[in-house]
């Protein structure tokens, strides 16, 4: 009887700190990776018993701003307790104000504040009410990728004349602090690598189609390139698909990377037409809600930092690729977060935050 008493009295507790976050989503509705991150945050929501709402913004920055306007200009019963946000088109310092403006507290996940922006507005200084950030280690998505991709490449004998095999590199966007980190990280493992080189660096604004677009300008100004590095997915399978309309064959005449964990992208690499993957950091905004979690109960994040930048990132091989669709292939679902709770795990000194332990 003890112990029923005790757990109605945890329930009890439990519903009566319940609190409200929205997720302004960057991404389109119908995109996957953006979907996956979706449902990897309401996991983590039922798992805590967080009620969560999701806007989109459809890949529109004047949208997600908006969506900041509407939320702040709820009345004040119906405003969400925090808000959590990206910096995808430099659109975090303007929500952040905005939502400030109204009480509302705010987080920023996947993406933070831009070198240039953190003097002026660093969380819960300039920003007062933005309560901090985290962001996945978005270099060594790139660099991992990067790396692998030359790898192969040499491997397979695809060098050029001079000896070495070049690279086609097909980037996100100029301004999103994640293209950027990507991006430093795909140019290191370059750097790293006497016998590559990069030909040409393009901007795909993370559409298939765009970079689709894209490669067949660059197969024309570089026919000499056999490795195709992508900062993402989406614009990887664009330029592949152009390259076979060429005739070219993935994974044999030319090389593909991505970055990501859609399903068709765990296909592609288990049937060899993708060559390196890294994914895992779907999971941010889920580990954004722990964080929230834990200080809406008296847990502060700050002792580890206000603006966090972790590991989340896993490189996949065939193996693991075919383990993740068994787990994750028709949906993130039944994931319990309370084990990685520092308020319900007081002796827990350390967020850990990795995709790896999920497919055990």
């Amino acid at each position: 009887m003890p112990r029923l008493l005790a757990l109605f009295l945890l329930c009890c507790a439990q519903h009566a700190t319940a609190f409200s976050v929205a997720f302004i989503n960057p991404g389109r509705s119908d995109e996957a990776y953006w979907l996956a991150a979706t449902q990897a945050m309401q996991a983590a929501a039922q798992s805590l018993q967080v009620q969560l709402e999701v806007l989109y913004a459809e890949r529109e920055p004047a949208r997600a701003l908006q969506l900041g306007q509407e939320l702040a200009a709820r009345p004040p019963a119906r405003r969400p307790d925090y808000v959590i946000l990206a910096n995808e088109k430099g659109t975090l310092v303007a929500n952040a104000q905005t939502l400030g403006a109204a009480g509302i507290k705010s987080f920023a996940a996947f993406s933070g504040l831009l070198p240039q922006e953190r003097a002026q507005w660093a969380p819960r200084q300039g920003l007062p009410l933005l309560l901090g950030s985290l962001e996945p280690g978005a270099m060594e998505a790139g660099y991992l990728t990067a790396k692998t991709l030359i790898v192969q490449g040499l491997k397979q004998g695809l060098r050029a004349e001079d000896g070495r095999v070049h690279l086609l590199a097909i980037a996100g966007d100029r301004s999103t602090p994640v293209s950027i980190a990507r991006n430093e990280g795909m140019r290191r493992a370059v750097a790293e690598a006497p016998q590559a080189v990069l030909d040409e660096l393009a901007f795909g604004d993370w559409k298939r189609e765009q970079a689709a677009e894209l490669m067949r300008g660059l197969l024309q100004r570089r026919p000499q390139a056999r490795l195709v590095w992508a900062g993402s997915d989406q614009m990887a399978f664009g330029a592949m698909e152009l390259a076979q309309q060429e005739g070219r064959v993935p994974g044999r005449e030319m090389l593909f990377s991505g970055i990501n964990t859609s399903a068709e992208a765990m296909q592609a690499l288990i049937d060899g037409r993708l060559s390196a993957l890294a994914g895992g950091h779907f999971m941010c905004g889920a580990w954004a809600l722990l964080m929230l979690y834990d200080y809406h109960h008296g847990r502060d994040f700050a002792d580890e930092g206000l603006e966090l930048e972790r590991s989340m990132f896993m490189l996949f091989d065939a193996r693991s690729a075919e383990r993740y669709l068994a787990r994750f292939g028709k949906g993130i679902q039944g994931l319990d977060f309370r084990p990685h709770s520092k308020h319900l795990n007081p002796k827990l000194k350390r967020y850990q935050f990795g995709v790896a332990a999920l497919l055990r």
